[in-house]
This record gives structure tokens, C-alpha cells and sequence, in this order.
């Protein structure tokens, strides 16, 4: 099965399908609560990568994970 992150994870990151359910359902929640169309791609890249990285260092929770990035887009904005 495929998710919508699937083009953004890395052969060389290496996640398990609980992981990686994990990760695109942050993704999935983080576009759909920032209204991003599929057409930007520049920012859902962003969101991912930003993503990928918290999952690299830990953070599995998709809750927590929305959260600390659309605090972080808040600040930037």
C-alpha cells in the first residue's frame, strides 16, 4: 500500500509498517490541517522531510508529531 508520503522516504530511511503508518498519518493530518493541495509540492516536501526527521529521532506519535510541526509553522509565519 502506498500513502502520500511514500515519494518523500528515502531507501536509506529505514522504518518498519507501523513506522511508516505512523509517519503518514502525521503527513496526511499536517497537509489537511494547513490545506495544502497535492500541487504543492514545494511545501508538502518541506512537511515531510520535517516529518522524517522527527520519526529518525524518536518521534513515532502522530498527535505529537502534528502538533510540534504546526507550532513550529506558526512561529515561522
Amino acid at each position: 500500500m502506498t500513502t502520500a508520503i511514500d515519494p518523500f522516504l528515502k531507501e536509506s530511511a529505514v522504518f518498519d509498517a507501523h513506522e511508516t503508518h505512523a509517519i503518514a498519518v502525521a503527513f496526511d493530518e499536517i497537509c489537511k490541517m494547513m490545506n495544502l493541495p497535492l500541487e504543492a509540492k514545494d511545501e508538502r516536501e518541506t512537511i515531510a522531510v520535517r516529518v522524517i526527521d522527527l520519526a529518525r529521532a524518536g518521534e513515532l506519535d502522530p498527535y505529537t508529531i502534528c502538533k510540534r510541526i504546526l507550532r513550529e509553522a506558526r512561529a515561522s509565519a
